[in-house]
């Protein structure tokens, strides 16, 4: 009789435990022989909306990225809430940071034109590691966003200058 609804997070994946359980010839004695498989669980969902808790090195990021002083010093201490609907691999990024909003669609692995922190827009393709992080690379800079559980966490790398975002489900 097969049993299907056990969940557990292992080595940080999340996997389903299958266990087809047979009486072993020894039926009749109350013995049973268990066989076990694991199969991965899709992608986790990133879908919701979240609310900017706390960053690091939110200024000379963007003075890395040449945003004017008083933009950073405006933009520094803004409320910041990001939506996201998820459709399978087709993701819709809505960022609303006081009266500026920024959308970007994307599908994994294909290219697609996005608006960068600065304004600007570029090509990226993102990728998909693990179940839980979508990577980007865009102009020298390598871009993070991983969700656990109610957190989501956005960090950005150019050389040796991190920016790093952390965001809770509302």
């Amino acid at each position: 009789m097969p049993i299907n609804q056990l969940h557990h997070l292992t080595s940080g994946q999340l996997l389903r435990q299958k266990d087809d359980i047979k009486p072993s010839s020894a039926y009749q004695q109350g013995t049973f022989s268990c066989v076990r498989s694991t199969e991965n669980i899709s992608t986790m969902s990133f879908a919701g909306k979240y609310e900017l808790q706390s960053q690091e090195n939110f200024e000379p990021f963007m003075r890395a990225l040449g945003l004017p002083e008083e933009e950073i010093q405006k933009g520094k201490n803004l409320k910041s809430v990001s939506e996201i609907v998820q459709d399978g691999k087709k993701f819709k990024v809505t960022v609303t940071t006081g009266s500026k909003v920024v959308k970007n669609e994307f599908t994994i692995g294909e290219e697609s034109e996005i608006e960068l922190l600065n304004g600007e827009k570029a090509k990226v393709v993102v990728q998909m590691e693990g179940n839980n992080k979508l990577v980007t690379q865009v102009k020298g800079m390598k871009s993070v966003t991983e969700v656990n559980g109610d957190i989501i966490t956005y960090t950005m790398t150019m050389g040796d200058l991190t920016l790093k975002r952390v965001s809770k489900r509302i």
